[in-house]
């Protein structure tokens, strides 16, 4: 009986030193939240998943490496919200992201959810670093705590619709959109370009962003004998428009910007895809300087690759995280001023931000599909 008393006393003592070591280690460690918004479900889930994947990656890498905020070791957690690309839910998910307390926020992918969004996080003080809104109205708002990774669409319009003119020498063109913030912004900045370099905007029409059925719209443009077709919109639907150009014979080039140099889109237009033209936000992956190997970790982590804005997802987020670290807080009051200012050499290059929280230096590049894959024809910069 003495023996299981003295085991008993010993097994309580153990105890006690466990829940003591613990209540040590909680009390020098600090849960810090990183908010992501985005479309996880719906046509473009694959995009929405790509920046939550990249996000993954950072917030891991952050927490093997024990980074201290202050004297404590922070604990990074992902706070994930599906928005469905849509700007009711866009507010709504962006309200559940404040209440949660989260320290900065990613995203959202759109530029129709980020914007009204970012008003939301703006009346509460939370930094919003979107890798993927690429309409200028998002940072010239003038909320001093809304950035982006990636090149807006006054920039890149300007590059597709001189190239258009000056490189594929086209001068009957065709321009949709598909009525998203996006969508429009962007295909009004590459019809001021067109027009600026000479050509002719014989056709500016408009879908919406649910629609596969472009018959209608193609065959004005045939009519109108346009030479070339851009559309502003995602690699769901710029994939049935090339189809449907085909089978109307409807022998224009075919532009689009975001997001088809992709799998996806190979695997949506099938032989459509030949001879496509698509801008794209940054360098192609393996120029950027770490590219590969993100690459590589995502393949090893995820079962996939780059879909397109995973790379300056990982940016954003490293972005805030060393903000965090080197004001010894994660308090956005403390360390907004820090994210302003610093220069942080990541994936896809050198991150900074102008005043309006802008990329300083972004490049773009224009590929074309060719021989069954992605060819790269030119990276522009300013």
């Amino acid at each position: 009986m003495n023996n299981n008393k003295g085991g008993r006393t010993a097994l309580a003592t153990a105890v006690t030193l466990l829940m003591a070591m613990g209540t040590a280690n909680a009390a020098d460690s600090e849960v810090v939240r990183i908010g992501f918004a985005g479309p996880l479900t719906g046509p473009s889930a694959h995009q929405g998943q790509d920046v939550e994947h990249g996000i993954q990656i950072a917030v891991e890498e952050a927490n093997q490496q024990q980074l201290k905020i202050g004297d404590k070791v922070a604990q990074f957690k992902l706070v994930s919200e599906d928005d469905v690309a849509d700007p009711r839910t866009g507010t709504a998910v962006a309200q559940r992201l404040v209440d949660s307390k989260v320290a900065v926020v990613i995203g959202h992918y759109n530029s129709g959810t980020s914007i009204p969004a970012s008003k939301i996080y703006a009346a509460a003080g939370i930094p919003q670093i979107s890798p993927s809104a690429t309409n200028p109205t998002l940072t010239q708002q003038g909320i001093p705590s809304v950035f982006r990774t990636v090149n807006d669409d006054a920039t890149l319009g300007r590059y597709a619709g001189n190239y258009l003119v000056s490189q594929l020498k086209a001068q009957r063109i065709a321009i949709f959109d598909d009525r998203t913030a996006y969508g429009q912004g962007l295909a009004d900045e590459v019809t001021r370009a067109v027009k600026a370099a000479g050509g002719n905007v014989v056709v500016r029409e408009y879908t919406n962003d649910k629609s596969t059925d472009f018959n209608a719209i193609l065959t004005t443009a045939k009519a109108q004998k346009a030479d070339a077709v851009f559309f502003a919109a995602l690699d769901y639907q710029a994939a049935p428009m090339a189809k449907q150009m085909k089978n109307l014979g409807l022998k224009a080039r075919f532009m689009n910007i975001g997001n088809l140099p992709n799998d996806s889109f190979k695997q949506m237009a099938g032989s459509a895809a030949e001879g496509t033209y698509a801008w794209n936000y940054g360098t192609p992956l393996l120029d950027m300087p770490k590219g590969a190997a993100f690459e590589q970790k995502l393949k090893d982590k995820f079962g996939v690759g780059v879909v397109q804005s995973s790379p300056a997802a990982y940016d954003a987020t490293w972005a805030a995280i060393n903000a965090m670290v080197k004001a010894g807080s994660d308090d956005p009051k403390v360390y907004l001023s820090v994210l302003k200012s610093q220069s942080y050499d990541g994936v896809t290059g050198t991150i900074a931000f102008d005043d309006k929280g802008n990329l300083k230096n972004p490049a773009a590049t224009v590929f074309q599909f060719a021989d069954g894959g992605w060819k790269t024809l030119s990276v522009e910069r300013d």
